[in-house]
């Protein structure tokens, strides 16, 4: 009897003050709860071990702080460094996601989206969004709502520049747990589909 892929998510994530690890947390808890095995990448210390992990995992979800409107210099430095996988394909076809956060309530973050976004893309990855409406956007909305910022393309979340870790905000932390749910779902779906197509 066949049994259901376990799906492998890696986060490839850079946080600068602490913040956005909360952040890469709460999609590895998000993803976790779904059964998938998740794998947690600080990009500024990654090894050939942890190369190996993403190389190896379905789904790679890229996560930093958004600085000067754009990820994080660490971030960039992993992000051209990918180049070698991109050579030769090694990422091509798995699912790709991604969140940031910054001290503004847009801070320009959907640039640092469409950062990794564009990312994906060029390694031929399959991008996978939030999928959730807008919270907050009416009188009947509270900045509790999930998805309070508004993004589409992934996770934003917005901390205040003189608070610490444990500020990050509960809906900002529970957008970003759907998040890792979805795309822990999203890459099943596609192993379940492989397999279908392969017995076929």
């Amino acid at each position: 009897m066949s049994t259901a892929h376990t799906p492998v998510i890696s986060i490839a994530y850079h946080s600068g003050y602490g913040h956005t690890a909360v952040v890469a947390e709460a999609v590895r808890n998000g993803a976790a709860d779904t059964g998938a095995t998740v794998h947690l990448i600080k990009v500024d210390e990654i090894d050939d071990a942890q190369w190996a992990l993403l190389d190896a995992s379905d789904a790679i979800v890229f996560g930093s702080p958004t600085y000067m409107g754009t990820a994080s210099g660490a971030f960039h430095v992993f992000a051209e460094a990918t180049s070698k996988r991109w050579f030769t394909d090694q990422w091509a076809d798995k699912l790709a996601a991604g969140f940031t956060n910054s001290g503004s309530k847009s801070g320009d973050k959907l640039h640092t989206l469409q950062f990794f976004q564009t990312l994906a893309a060029q390694h031929g990855m399959h991008w996978v969004n939030l999928g959730l409406k807008p919270g907050w956007n009416s009188t009947t909305g509270s900045e509790n709502d999930l998805n309070r910022l508004g993004f589409f393309s992934g996770a934003g979340a917005q901390t205040n520049s003189d608070e610490g870790p444990d500020a990050v905000h509960k809906a900002d932390i529970a957008t970003a747990e759907h998040l890792g749910k979805r795309v822990a779902e999203t890459a099943r779906l596609f192993a379940a589909g492989r397999a279908a197509v392969a017995a076929a």
